[in-house]
Protein backbone atom coordinates (compact mmCIF):
# COMPACT_ATOMS: atom_id res chain seq x y z
CA UNK A 1 0.00 0.00 0.00
CA UNK A 2 1.25 3.57 -0.88
CA UNK A 3 2.54 5.92 1.99
CA UNK A 4 0.57 8.61 0.61
CA UNK A 5 -3.22 8.76 -0.29
CA UNK A 6 -4.74 9.58 -3.80
CA UNK A 7 -7.70 11.59 -4.78
CA UNK A 8 -9.68 8.04 -5.27
CA UNK A 9 -13.37 8.34 -3.69
CA UNK A 10 -12.96 11.85 -2.01
CA UNK A 11 -15.90 13.71 -1.78
CA UNK A 12 -15.49 16.97 -2.97
CA UNK A 13 -18.42 18.62 -3.96
CA UNK A 14 -18.80 22.26 -2.66
CA UNK A 15 -15.66 21.88 -0.57
CA UNK A 16 -12.92 24.55 -0.98
CA UNK A 17 -9.76 22.40 -1.91
CA UNK A 18 -6.44 23.87 -2.09
CA UNK A 19 -4.08 22.76 -4.17
CA UNK A 20 -0.83 22.92 -4.24
CA UNK A 21 0.74 23.21 -8.02
CA UNK A 22 4.28 24.34 -9.73
CA UNK A 23 3.10 27.19 -11.77
CA UNK A 24 7.21 28.25 -11.71
CA UNK A 25 7.06 28.34 -15.49
CA UNK A 26 9.79 30.20 -17.40
CA UNK A 27 8.46 33.92 -18.49
CA UNK A 28 10.35 35.93 -20.97
CA UNK A 29 8.97 39.46 -21.53
CA UNK A 30 5.89 38.87 -19.67
CA UNK A 31 5.01 35.75 -22.05
CA UNK A 32 5.39 32.16 -21.05
CA UNK A 33 7.91 30.15 -23.42
CA UNK A 34 6.90 26.47 -21.73
CA UNK A 35 3.44 25.57 -20.95
CA UNK A 36 4.20 22.00 -19.85
CA UNK A 37 4.08 22.57 -16.30
CA UNK A 38 0.31 24.24 -16.54
CA UNK A 39 -0.95 21.52 -19.20
CA UNK A 40 0.31 18.38 -16.88
CA UNK A 41 -1.24 20.16 -13.73
CA UNK A 42 -4.55 20.50 -15.76
CA UNK A 43 -6.06 17.31 -15.15
CA UNK A 44 -6.34 17.81 -11.51
CA UNK A 45 -8.35 20.92 -11.71
CA UNK A 46 -10.53 19.70 -14.04
CA UNK A 47 -11.25 16.13 -12.11
CA UNK A 48 -12.13 18.55 -9.24
CA UNK A 49 -13.85 20.98 -10.48
CA UNK A 50 -16.04 18.63 -12.50
CA UNK A 51 -16.84 17.10 -9.25
CA UNK A 52 -18.50 20.57 -7.62
CA UNK A 53 -15.42 21.44 -5.64
CA UNK A 54 -13.86 24.79 -5.51
CA UNK A 55 -10.34 24.78 -6.44
CA UNK A 56 -8.10 27.14 -4.98
CA UNK A 57 -4.98 27.21 -6.53
CA UNK A 58 -1.05 27.90 -4.57
CA UNK A 59 1.78 28.18 -5.84
CA UNK A 60 5.09 29.63 -5.78
CA UNK A 61 6.66 31.51 -8.29
CA UNK A 62 10.58 33.03 -8.87
CA UNK A 63 12.61 33.95 -5.50
CA UNK A 64 11.28 37.32 -4.41
CA UNK A 65 12.69 36.21 -0.94
CA UNK A 66 9.24 37.09 1.21
CA UNK A 67 8.74 40.54 -0.71
CA UNK A 68 5.95 41.70 -2.99
CA UNK A 69 7.93 41.92 -6.44
CA UNK A 70 5.06 42.90 -9.01
CA UNK A 71 7.91 41.26 -12.10
CA UNK A 72 6.87 37.76 -9.70
CA UNK A 73 3.50 37.79 -10.01
CA UNK A 74 1.15 35.14 -10.63
CA UNK A 75 -1.47 37.12 -12.43
CA UNK A 76 0.01 35.96 -15.90
CA UNK A 77 0.37 32.60 -15.21
CA UNK A 78 -3.58 32.49 -14.09
CA UNK A 79 -4.75 33.84 -16.89
CA UNK A 80 -2.38 30.99 -19.03
CA UNK A 81 -3.79 28.52 -17.01
CA UNK A 82 -7.39 29.80 -17.72
CA UNK A 83 -6.11 29.51 -21.55
CA UNK A 84 -5.15 25.83 -20.65
CA UNK A 85 -8.22 24.91 -19.12
CA UNK A 86 -10.11 26.57 -21.40
CA UNK A 87 -12.59 27.64 -18.59
CA UNK A 88 -12.66 31.15 -16.54
CA UNK A 89 -10.03 31.55 -13.55
CA UNK A 90 -10.06 34.01 -11.23
CA UNK A 91 -6.88 35.83 -9.52
CA UNK A 92 -6.81 37.34 -5.73
CA UNK A 93 -3.88 39.63 -5.46
CA UNK A 94 -2.98 38.23 -1.57
CA UNK A 95 -2.58 34.09 -1.09
CA UNK A 96 -3.96 35.23 2.59
CA UNK A 97 -5.88 38.28 4.38
CA UNK A 98 -9.40 40.00 2.97
CA UNK A 99 -8.32 39.62 -0.46
CA UNK A 100 -8.20 35.98 -0.69
CA UNK A 101 -11.21 35.39 1.29
CA UNK A 102 -13.08 37.61 -0.56
CA UNK A 103 -12.35 35.73 -3.60
CA UNK A 104 -12.88 32.68 -2.01
CA UNK A 105 -16.38 33.39 -0.58
CA UNK A 106 -17.17 33.93 -3.76
CA UNK A 107 -16.38 31.11 -5.66
CA UNK A 108 -19.46 28.53 -6.52
CA UNK A 109 -19.00 25.16 -6.97
CA UNK A 110 -16.61 23.77 -9.84
CA UNK A 111 -14.68 27.56 -10.13
CA UNK A 112 -11.06 28.27 -10.70
CA UNK A 113 -8.67 30.46 -8.30
CA UNK A 114 -5.68 31.10 -7.99
CA UNK A 115 -3.72 33.20 -5.08
CA UNK A 116 -0.79 35.30 -5.48
CA UNK A 117 2.74 34.04 -5.60
CA UNK A 118 3.08 32.53 -1.78
CA UNK A 119 7.10 33.06 -1.63
CA UNK A 120 5.71 36.67 -1.45
CA UNK A 121 5.47 35.96 2.36
CA UNK A 122 8.81 35.14 4.25
CA UNK A 123 6.46 32.30 6.74
CA UNK A 124 6.64 29.99 3.21
CA UNK A 125 10.04 29.02 2.83
CA UNK A 126 10.53 29.12 6.69
CA UNK A 127 7.55 27.15 7.01
CA UNK A 128 5.52 29.12 9.22
CA UNK A 129 2.77 27.36 10.88
CA UNK A 130 0.84 30.91 11.29
CA UNK A 131 0.83 31.52 7.53
CA UNK A 132 -0.11 27.94 6.93
CA UNK A 133 -2.88 28.42 9.23
CA UNK A 134 -4.10 31.15 7.45
CA UNK A 135 -3.85 29.55 4.09
CA UNK A 136 -5.34 26.74 5.52
CA UNK A 137 -8.95 28.77 7.12
CA UNK A 138 -9.81 28.82 3.07
CA UNK A 139 -9.78 25.35 2.69
CA UNK A 140 -11.39 22.07 3.72
CA UNK A 141 -9.00 19.39 1.57
CA UNK A 142 -5.33 19.91 0.77
CA UNK A 143 -4.01 18.17 -2.63
CA UNK A 144 -0.50 18.50 -3.51
CA UNK A 145 0.17 18.42 -6.93
CA UNK A 146 3.59 19.51 -7.04
CA UNK A 147 6.11 17.18 -6.57
CA UNK A 148 8.96 19.39 -8.05
CA UNK A 149 8.39 21.05 -4.77
CA UNK A 150 7.83 18.70 -2.38
CA UNK A 151 11.66 18.09 -1.81
CA UNK A 152 11.07 21.33 0.46
CA UNK A 153 9.70 21.40 3.63
CA UNK A 154 7.73 24.75 3.13
CA UNK A 155 4.37 26.14 4.53
CA UNK A 156 2.32 25.41 1.13
CA UNK A 157 4.21 22.00 0.89
CA UNK A 158 4.46 20.22 4.08
CA UNK A 159 2.81 22.91 6.76
CA UNK A 160 -0.94 22.76 5.27
CA UNK A 161 -0.54 18.84 4.99
CA UNK A 162 -0.63 18.59 8.54
CA UNK A 163 -3.55 21.32 9.27
CA UNK A 164 -6.24 19.89 6.41
CA UNK A 165 -7.14 16.28 4.95
CA UNK A 166 -4.37 15.54 3.08
CA UNK A 167 -4.09 13.57 -0.65
CA UNK A 168 -1.86 13.90 -3.59
CA UNK A 169 -3.30 15.51 -7.12
CA UNK A 170 -3.35 12.88 -10.15
CA UNK A 171 0.34 14.42 -11.22
CA UNK A 172 1.83 13.78 -7.58
CA UNK A 173 0.15 10.45 -7.75
CA UNK A 174 2.05 9.71 -11.59
CA UNK A 175 5.22 10.63 -10.73
CA UNK A 176 5.16 8.69 -7.32
CA UNK A 177 3.71 5.66 -9.00
CA UNK A 178 6.71 6.02 -11.57
CA UNK A 179 9.69 5.96 -9.28
CA UNK A 180 8.14 3.72 -7.04
CA UNK A 181 7.93 1.42 -10.24
CA UNK A 182 11.54 2.25 -11.03
CA UNK A 183 13.41 1.91 -7.50
CA UNK A 184 11.43 0.91 -4.96
CA UNK A 185 9.88 -2.32 -6.69
CA UNK A 186 11.50 -2.33 -10.05
CA UNK A 187 11.45 -5.62 -12.76
CA UNK A 188 15.05 -6.68 -12.91
CA UNK A 189 17.24 -6.19 -14.53
CA UNK A 190 16.96 -2.69 -14.14
CA UNK A 191 19.69 -0.17 -14.75
CA UNK A 192 20.20 3.47 -14.19
CA UNK A 193 21.88 5.84 -16.94
CA UNK A 194 23.90 8.83 -15.05
CA UNK A 195 25.25 11.89 -16.54
CA UNK A 196 26.51 15.21 -15.98
CA UNK A 197 29.77 17.64 -15.15
CA UNK A 198 30.43 16.29 -11.78
CA UNK A 199 31.01 13.60 -9.10
CA UNK A 200 30.68 15.90 -6.24
CA UNK A 201 26.53 17.20 -7.51
CA UNK A 202 25.78 13.77 -7.64
CA UNK A 203 27.59 11.56 -5.22
CA UNK A 204 24.71 10.90 -3.00
CA UNK A 205 22.88 9.97 -5.97
CA UNK A 206 25.38 7.60 -7.22
CA UNK A 207 26.06 5.81 -3.59
CA UNK A 208 22.43 5.13 -3.45
CA UNK A 209 21.80 3.71 -6.79
CA UNK A 210 24.83 1.13 -6.96
CA UNK A 211 23.14 -0.65 -4.13
CA UNK A 212 19.91 -0.43 -6.14
CA UNK A 213 20.46 -0.98 -9.89
CA UNK A 214 22.13 -3.82 -11.63
CA UNK A 215 23.71 -1.66 -14.43
CA UNK A 216 25.07 1.72 -13.54
CA UNK A 217 25.86 3.90 -16.97
CA UNK A 218 28.43 6.75 -16.04
CA UNK A 219 28.31 9.43 -18.87
CA UNK A 220 28.82 12.93 -18.82
CA UNK A 221 32.11 14.47 -17.81
CA UNK A 222 31.65 12.83 -14.67
CA UNK A 223 32.63 9.75 -16.44
CA UNK A 224 36.38 11.19 -16.80
CA UNK A 225 36.73 11.43 -13.10
CA UNK A 226 36.21 8.20 -12.77
CA UNK A 227 38.78 7.37 -15.83
CA UNK A 228 40.99 9.43 -14.64
CA UNK A 229 41.21 7.81 -10.89
CA UNK A 230 42.06 4.14 -12.97
CA UNK A 231 44.72 6.16 -14.34
CA UNK A 232 43.85 6.92 -18.17
CA UNK A 233 45.01 10.38 -19.73
CA UNK A 234 42.50 12.94 -20.25
CA UNK A 235 44.28 15.55 -21.69
CA UNK A 236 42.52 19.02 -21.21
CA UNK A 237 39.16 17.11 -19.97
CA UNK A 238 37.02 18.35 -17.51
CA UNK A 239 37.33 15.91 -14.25
CA UNK A 240 37.54 16.18 -10.19
CA UNK A 241 41.39 14.95 -9.00
CA UNK A 242 40.02 15.86 -5.42
CA UNK A 243 37.62 12.79 -6.16
CA UNK A 244 39.44 10.46 -7.82
CA UNK A 245 39.77 7.89 -4.21
CA UNK A 246 35.96 8.57 -4.03
CA UNK A 247 35.31 6.84 -7.63
CA UNK A 248 37.54 4.18 -6.59
CA UNK A 249 35.60 3.61 -3.62
CA UNK A 250 32.19 4.07 -6.01
CA UNK A 251 33.15 1.39 -7.94
CA UNK A 252 34.74 -1.02 -5.22
CA UNK A 253 30.96 -0.91 -3.58
CA UNK A 254 29.41 -1.28 -6.64
CA UNK A 255 31.22 -4.73 -6.81
CA UNK A 256 30.15 -5.62 -3.92
CA UNK A 257 25.98 -5.36 -4.19
CA UNK A 258 26.75 -6.61 -7.68
CA UNK A 259 25.73 -3.50 -9.42
CA UNK A 260 28.24 -3.57 -12.99
CA UNK A 261 29.56 0.26 -13.69
CA UNK A 262 29.88 0.81 -17.53
CA UNK A 263 32.26 3.64 -18.69
CA UNK A 264 33.08 4.97 -21.71
CA UNK A 265 35.54 3.09 -24.30
CA UNK A 266 35.95 6.00 -26.79
CA UNK A 267 35.58 9.32 -26.36
CA UNK A 268 34.87 12.11 -29.09
CA UNK A 269 37.70 14.95 -28.30
CA UNK A 270 38.24 18.27 -29.75
CA UNK A 271 40.96 21.21 -29.01
CA UNK A 272 37.99 23.79 -29.28
CA UNK A 273 34.69 23.60 -27.18
CA UNK A 274 32.60 25.27 -29.78
CA UNK A 275 29.47 24.01 -32.57
CA UNK A 276 31.08 21.74 -35.03
CA UNK A 277 34.86 21.88 -34.67
CA UNK A 278 37.30 19.86 -35.64
CA UNK A 279 36.99 16.38 -33.82
CA UNK A 280 38.70 12.78 -33.73
CA UNK A 281 37.59 9.36 -31.64
CA UNK A 282 39.90 8.18 -29.46
CA UNK A 283 40.66 4.91 -26.88
CA UNK A 284 39.32 6.94 -23.27
CA UNK A 285 42.17 6.36 -21.75
CA UNK A 286 44.11 8.18 -24.21
CA UNK A 287 42.75 11.73 -25.13
CA UNK A 288 45.93 14.17 -26.60
CA UNK A 289 47.28 16.66 -24.53
CA UNK A 290 45.71 19.40 -26.04
CA UNK A 291 41.81 18.26 -26.58
CA UNK A 292 39.42 17.56 -23.78
CA UNK A 293 36.53 14.74 -24.36
CA UNK A 294 33.24 16.21 -25.18
CA UNK A 295 30.81 13.17 -25.94
CA UNK A 296 31.47 9.45 -25.51
CA UNK A 297 32.42 7.90 -28.78
CA UNK A 298 29.96 5.24 -31.13
CA UNK A 299 31.32 2.27 -29.47
CA UNK A 300 30.82 3.36 -25.82
CA UNK A 301 27.34 4.46 -27.45
CA UNK A 302 27.26 0.38 -28.80
CA UNK A 303 27.59 -0.75 -25.98
CA UNK A 304 25.35 1.13 -23.67
CA UNK A 305 22.49 0.52 -26.44
CA UNK A 306 22.64 -2.96 -26.05
CA UNK A 307 23.14 -3.00 -22.22
CA UNK A 308 19.79 -1.21 -22.49
CA UNK A 309 17.97 -3.95 -24.89
CA UNK A 310 18.71 -6.49 -21.91
CA UNK A 311 17.17 -4.58 -19.07
CA UNK A 312 13.67 -4.42 -17.98
CA UNK A 313 13.58 -0.76 -15.84
CA UNK A 314 15.68 2.27 -16.71
CA UNK A 315 15.94 5.25 -15.00
CA UNK A 316 17.94 8.32 -16.78
CA UNK A 317 19.20 11.31 -15.45
CA UNK A 318 22.24 13.08 -17.30
CA UNK A 319 22.93 13.41 -20.60
CA UNK A 320 26.13 11.41 -22.21
CA UNK A 321 27.95 14.33 -23.69
CA UNK A 322 27.57 18.16 -24.31
CA UNK A 323 24.86 17.92 -26.10
CA UNK A 324 23.83 21.58 -26.78
CA UNK A 325 26.87 21.74 -28.78
CA UNK A 326 26.76 19.76 -32.40
CA UNK A 327 28.32 17.05 -32.67
CA UNK A 328 28.34 16.38 -29.54
CA UNK A 329 25.18 15.65 -29.11
CA UNK A 330 25.30 12.41 -31.02
CA UNK A 331 25.43 9.64 -28.52
CA UNK A 332 22.79 11.30 -26.68
CA UNK A 333 20.49 11.65 -29.14
CA UNK A 334 21.19 7.94 -30.95
CA UNK A 335 20.58 6.35 -26.89
CA UNK A 336 17.28 8.29 -26.36
CA UNK A 337 16.03 6.88 -29.65
CA UNK A 338 17.52 3.48 -28.80
CA UNK A 339 15.43 4.05 -25.40
CA UNK A 340 12.14 4.74 -26.95
CA UNK A 341 12.33 1.75 -28.86
CA UNK A 342 12.97 -0.33 -26.24
CA UNK A 343 10.52 1.11 -24.49
CA UNK A 344 7.79 0.58 -27.37
CA UNK A 345 9.19 -3.37 -26.67
CA UNK A 346 8.13 -3.81 -22.84
CA UNK A 347 11.10 -1.43 -20.90
CA UNK A 348 10.09 0.79 -18.00
CA UNK A 349 11.76 3.88 -18.82
CA UNK A 350 11.67 6.71 -16.29
CA UNK A 351 13.42 9.90 -17.10
CA UNK A 352 14.08 13.28 -14.79
CA UNK A 353 16.45 16.10 -14.91
CA UNK A 354 16.59 19.46 -16.93
CA UNK A 355 19.18 18.34 -19.00
CA UNK A 356 17.75 15.12 -19.94
CA UNK A 357 14.36 16.53 -20.48
CA UNK A 358 15.73 19.25 -22.61
CA UNK A 359 17.62 16.00 -24.69
CA UNK A 360 14.74 13.92 -24.96
CA UNK A 361 12.62 16.99 -26.20
CA UNK A 362 15.39 17.67 -28.54
CA UNK A 363 15.10 13.85 -29.97
CA UNK A 364 11.73 14.07 -30.11
CA UNK A 365 10.70 10.98 -28.04
CA UNK A 366 8.85 12.98 -24.71
CA UNK A 367 6.08 10.79 -25.26
CA UNK A 368 7.63 7.53 -26.04
CA UNK A 369 9.23 7.08 -22.97
CA UNK A 370 7.15 5.49 -19.57
CA UNK A 371 7.11 8.71 -17.78
CA UNK A 372 9.38 12.03 -18.03
CA UNK A 373 9.91 13.58 -14.57
CA UNK A 374 9.26 17.63 -14.77
CA UNK A 375 10.68 17.92 -11.55
CA UNK A 376 14.80 18.65 -10.89
CA UNK A 377 15.54 18.67 -7.72
CA UNK A 378 13.14 16.58 -6.33
CA UNK A 379 13.72 13.91 -8.99
CA UNK A 380 17.37 13.55 -7.71
CA UNK A 381 16.86 14.05 -4.08
CA UNK A 382 13.94 10.73 -4.45
CA UNK A 383 17.02 8.78 -6.79
CA UNK A 384 19.50 9.50 -3.62
CA UNK A 385 17.03 7.88 -1.47
CA UNK A 386 16.16 11.38 0.47
CA UNK A 387 12.79 11.81 2.36
CA UNK A 388 10.90 14.17 0.45
CA UNK A 389 8.82 16.38 3.40
CA UNK A 390 6.29 17.20 0.56
CA UNK A 391 5.59 13.58 0.40
CA UNK A 392 5.83 12.44 3.70
CA UNK A 393 3.32 14.75 4.71
CA UNK A 394 0.61 13.38 2.59
CA UNK A 395 0.95 10.17 4.42
CA UNK A 396 -2.31 8.39 6.33
CA UNK A 397 -2.72 9.75 9.73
Amino acid sequence: MADWRPLDGVDVRGKRVLVRADLNVPLRDGRITDLTRIERLSPTIVELAGKGAKVIVLSHFDRPKGKVVPDMSLRPVAAALGAVLRRPTAFAADCIGPEAEAAVAAMAEGDILVLENTRFHPGEESNDPALAKAIAANGDIFVNDAFSAAHRAHATTEGLAHLLPAYAGRLMQAELAALEAALSHPKRPVGAIVGGSKVSTKLDLLTNLITKVDLLVIGGAMANTFLAAQGAELGKSLQEPALHDTARAIVESAATHGCRILLPSDFVVSETFAPNPPTETVPANAVPANAMALDVGPATTETIIAAVKELKTLIWNGPLGAFETPPFDTSTMRLAIAVAEATAGGLISVAGGGDTVAALRLAGVTDRLTYVSSAGGAFLEWMEGKTLPGVAALAPR
